[in-house]
């Protein structure tokens, strides 16, 4: 049987801001001291303090006034702060050069429409900097579990080789997560996983209940908290609702949630990792329905002249969206199986018996529960609308059959009678 490699989350993907391309990146965990520990939050802040001054900068921009200062100009305006400023020219200028370069793409992202504004950074949220030009020989192996990297104005910092580095390493980002460990992530371009070439075809029906179901009949949750963490979490949000702003006791308590959302983040970011290599590897073409995911998530709660209905229940529903991790398994398949990934039409695939294409709203008696009311047929409901996205991308417009509103054209079989002749 062909073995395929598991992609833990760690094999993650980031748009490059040097040349914009999509560039995969390999994760691993730093062991820095006590005392490089320190000279890392050092770094961070000198990125934290750059970026922010690049967003006061644009934040005075008003229609009519002179652009804001581009990237160049930026640079140049570091070189003079850094002169005149004992503490921020002790620092890298690797690190507060490319916190400028990362402004940059943020905001070419921006008014390219793909992301928001740049807002400012805070203390402790997000916490890393980036370093380029990384020569050979910076990156180094000691053992067989432990490697180290070289970071400017620190040295050499250990991290645990817990597998091989890829070669012709350029740069690297040094990130810490809301647990306080630090990573370091070396960027790399990813190969695709080859298909099985079985002819195999998968569809995916992804839900509230179950993250995904296929069309084999498995179905996928997405690891959450277990009840003793869900227990706890409760517990600590009442304790911050009750906790004096500003105060110690109310910063351990936003420690302590921060440990358990990271800790859901990172095993909803396994599963996805896991999930979408192993659909690459069994499947040569994955099936998914088209869902336009930020519309879907969109709040409820309207405004002060038409306020929502039923805002609570949205919201819900949207972290059930969210917290199943639609788009990331999509955006996962897309970039380890190119051109093999199928988007379809979503309507009435829950609706449509996969077995004598009848559709009828009437037949998902529930949420897990789907039996047609024309021939009887009964299976899971997830199940049976991942059949109809299988068939849809294999060629069978199954959701189509019976007729599309608006007119639109109906699978049907030929009219013997319109073609006999008196």
């Amino acid at each position: 049987m062909r073995k395929c490699r598991t992609v833990g989350h760690d094999d993650l993907l980031v748009l490059s801001v040097t040349v914009g391309s999509l560039i995969g990146v390999s994760r691993y965990r730093l062991q820095p001291s006590p005392g490089q520990e320190r000279a890392l939050l050092e770094h961070c802040a000198h990125a934290r303090f750059v970026w922010n001054l690049a967003v006061e900068q644009h934040a005075h921009w008003k229609a009519g006034r002179a652009s804001a200062p581009g990237f160049a100009e930026q640079c140049r305006q570091l070189t003079e702060a850094r002169a005149a400023f004992g503490w921020l020219g002790a620092g890298s200028i690797i690190v507060q050069q490319q916190a400028l370069k990362d402004f940059a793409q943020a905001m070419a992202n921006f008014f390219g429409k793909t992301h928001r504004r740049p807002t400012w950074r805070r203390r402790g949220r997000n916490e890393g900097f980036r370093i380029v030009a990384v020569k050979a020989g910076e990156v180094r192996r000691l053992s067989r579990r432990v490697g180290e990297v070289r970071v400017p104005k620190i040295g050499w910092v250990r991290f645990r080789w817990s597998r091989a580095v890829p070669e012709g390493v350029r740069s690297y980002r040094v990130t810490r997560d809301a647990l306080g460990h630090w990573h370091v992530a070396f960027a790399v371009i990813p190969a695709p996983i080859p298909a099985p070439g079985t002819g195999a075809v998968v569809g995916v029906d992804r839900g509230v209940r179950v993250a995904a179901a296929l069309s084999t009949g498995e179905l996928l949750t997405v690891p959450a908290l277990r009840e003793a963490e869900r227990t706890r979490l409760r517990r600590l949000l009442r304790k911050l609702a009750k906790a004096k702003l500003g105060s110690n006791r109310r910063g351990r308590v936003k420690q302590a949630i921060g440990r358990l959302r990271a800790r859901e983040s990172d095993r909803r970011k396994g599963w996805v990792e896991k999930t979408s290599t192993d659909l690459a590897c069994r499947f040569d073409v994955i099936a998914v329905e088209d869902l336009k995911i930020a519309a879907m998530t969109r709040s409820a709660k309207g405004g002060m002249q038409a306020p929502g209905r039923n805002v609570q229940q949205k919201a819900g529903l949207n972290r059930g969206i969210l917290a199943n991790g639609w788009g990331a398994l999509v955006k996962r398949l897309e970039e380890k199986a190119p051109s093999r990934v199928r988007k379809v039409n979503p309507r009435y695939t829950s609706q449509t018996c996969n077995s004598c294409v009848h559709r009828a709203a009437e037949s998902r008696e529930s949420q897990s529960r789907f039996r047609c009311v024309a021939c009887g047929w009964r299976d899971n409901a997830d199940v049976n609308a991942a059949k109809n996205v299988r068939d849809t991308a294999a060629g069978h417009a199954v959701a189509a059959r019976g007729g599309l509103p608006l007119d639109e054209p109906a699978n049907r079989d030929p009219q013997r009678d319109l073609f006999l002749v008196e």
